[in-house]
């Protein structure tokens, strides 16, 4: 019996580690600069801002301390998600196409954001995008 308990063990612990095992995808950090590259919540333009998504959900967000916009629990889906940014200076949308993927944990990615808008130019700056309001 004790021999089978020992046997036993190891394999329910890692039955278990592979349950609770969950990778959610990388963040979505957003920085609004001008066509100078001055930072628009630094310097006082961007007052007011929000995401909302396909179905009018408001979208969390948090200013970080370099003054740039982390977006809170999105990309977590299979598929492709709608979402528009407003605030005092524009309005613009983008969509989320994320998939789900399984590595050894369960968990999304995000693999691509589309932007559309009047008078915006985006770049991808290794690890957030750089939105220029023009």
């Amino acid at each position: 019996m004790k021999k089978l308990i020992i046997f036993l063990l190891p394999l329910l612990l890692f039955t278990a580690c592979g349950e609770d095992c969950y990778n959610a995808p990388q963040p979505v950090v957003f920085e609004f600069v001008n066509d100078d590259g001055e930072n628009l919540i630094a310097n006082g333009t961007l007052t007011t801002y929000s995401i909302q998504d396909e179905n009018h959900v408001s979208i969390q967000l948090t200013k970080t301390s370099d003054n740039r916009v982390l977006l809170e629990n999105v990309g977590a889906y299979d598929g492709t998600k709608k979402y528009t940014f407003y605030s005092n200076v524009k309005v613009f949308d983008f969509t989320i196409q994320s998939s789900e993927f399984n590595s050894g944990c369960e968990g999304f990615q995000i693999n691509k954001l589309t932007f559309t808008g009047i008078a915006i130019d985006v770049k991808d700056e290794n690890g957030y995008y750089k939105i220029i309001f023009q």
